[in-house]
């Protein structure tokens, strides 16, 4: 049987001063994925390290950290692709530390609230209680459709330098779904979000870095969405304003 040594960084701000790393012999199976690895120091050796977890197949974005210093979901990253026997895991860059691997997303959510992630509809009424449907182009469907993939993991926020040095920052993650609504034709909430960004602390503060599409496990690029984004502020007009959104299909 072969084994692997995972060294796992250990921190609990309650109680520690400073992070600490904590070396583990794990036995070695053919299929292991990085986050197998944890859970099983976790529940046979140490039942104290604290992790989040959830789907375990890439899909809820929860077990994002860095991974021999890359910013990776452990649920898809497997042991036999790293290519070494010594696996460093440490929490994600940019995310206060909750405990060990496991990181504050409360100010990473707020962010994106904060630019509108939802439909826009001058009529509330309808759009609550729809009648028919609102259809969209297969171009349409193109525009926004890589952005749709999003799973709100984390890795594009905890390698963007702008996050790291502007707390005000919303950050590619958000901007870029602020960029899948504009773009959307059903949607109308365009100005708005263009004004929240439209600041020092918005999205020209952007430096086109482009570490955040660079680490996507969905393949999303948020880089191209900001760039996107801006030639509609740059033009000073969202591509549609109140009113003027795709209408509900009727018979």
């Amino acid at each position: 049987m072969s084994y692997v040594k995972l060294v796992v960084q250990r921190y609990d701000p309650e109680r520690d001063e400073k992070p600490r790393f904590q070396e583990y012999i794990v036995p070695y199976r053919k299929g292991m994925t990085v986050l197998d690895a944890i859970l099983y120091a976790r529940d046979y050796l140490d039942h104290s390290i604290g992790v989040r977890f959830s789907c375990r197949m890439a899909s809820c974005g929860s077990c994002g950290m860095k991974i021999n210093g890359k910013p990776a979901l452990a649920c898809y990253t497997q042991v036999s692709e790293l290519g070494t026997e010594r696996i460093v895991v440490q929490p994600m860059d940019n995310f206060p530390v909750i405990k060990d691997l496991a990181t504050d997303f409360e100010e990473f959510f707020e962010k994106h609230k904060e630019l509108m992630p939802y439909l826009v509809r001058e009529d509330r009424a309808e759009q609550e209680n729809p009648k028919s449907e609102y259809l969209m182009k297969p171009e349409e469907l193109e525009r926004i459709l890589q952005f749709t993939y999003c799973i709100k993991c984390g890795l594009c926020y905890s390698v963007c330098p702008t996050v790291g040095t502007d707390k005000l920052f919303p950050g590619p993650q958000a901007i870029a779904q602020a960029y899948r609504y504009v773009e959307d034709v059903r949607d109308e909430g365009g100005e708005t979000r263009l004004n929240i960004l439209d600041n020092p602390h918005g999205i020209w503060r952007c430096h086109f870095a482009g570490s955040c599409s660079a680490v996507c496990p969905k393949g999303v690029d948020p880089a191209l969405g900001i760039q996107l984004l801006r030639r509609y502020v740059m033009r000073g007009k969202a591509p549609r304003k109140k009113g003027e959104g795709s209408k509900p299909f009727t018979k």
